[in-house]
């Protein structure tokens, strides 16, 4: 079954995110070839580029699976990005398409395929990037989004200075711009929450001073 103008268009926009990150002398002839592929054409490119296989029976679109994923290839330094922090389970980059200044990417380092498959660690590096954006830009807020680009499950980490959110209209960066950013970024240091001290309660604390006050022990003689 060949692809629907919904799906076309849908995966359009998904590969002309990905190619954002290509060399400036690659990136202009990859989004015009793309732009341009009538419904037919983009279909079998993307299954002559191994981008997409059949996954059981018949050739329907819901049923292809990524072959190849950008952000794996961004794991394995095949692709130059600009990363500002990491942790076991993921890396956080900032994205070269970005709605707004120091909009950053969680991606896994392991490749999942939807949101149930995000793990604690995570989420956990999405919150940390999240209050070091708060503390280096002072924006209004910062929201947090997950979004599957070609099968791969990555979250979104976007500052809001006027009213943006995940579909408004992003504009190129550079790596140039990219690298002063997370120099900025780099610098800043998370405080971790004090432990807040358990009250006692009557019992703990007659207790207390019953063994440190009340408690006699006989000298010891040699």
């Amino acid at each position: 079954m060949p692809l629907t103008p919904e799906q076309s268009k849908k995966i359009k926009k998904q590969l002309l995110e990905q190619v954002a990150s290509f060399p400036d002398d690659k990136r202009d002839s990859a989004e015009e070839y793309i732009e341009n592929m009538d419904d037919a054409q983009l279909e079998e490119f993307l299954i002559q580029n191994n981008l997409i296989k059949p996954d059981g029976e018949g050739n329907t679109p819901t049923n292809y699976t990524p072959e190849k994923c950008i952000f794996c290839s961004i794991l394995k330094g095949e692709i130059p990005s600009t990363k500002i922090d990491e942790n076991d389970d993921a890396i956080a980059i900032l994205e070269i398409n970005p709605i707004s200044k120091a909009h950053a990417l969680i991606i896994p380092k392991i490749h999942i395929n939807s949101e149930e498959e995000l793990k604690e660690g995570h989420k956990a590096l999405a919150k940390r990037i999240y209050k070091k954006l708060l503390v280096a830009f002072k924006p209004k807020s910062v929201i947090t989004a997950n979004a599957n680009i070609l099968g791969h499950e990555v979250i979104n980490v976007i500052p809001v200075y006027e009213n943006e959110t995940l579909n408004s209209k992003r504009t190129r960066s550079t790596p140039e711009a990219l690298a002063i950013l997370a120099q900025k970024i780099s610098k800043l240091k998370v405080k971790k929450k004090k432990a807040i001290p358990k009250k006692e309660t009557p019992e703990e604390k007659n207790e207390r001073i019953i063994n440190e006050e009340n408690t006699w022990l006989p000298v010891r003689i040699p």
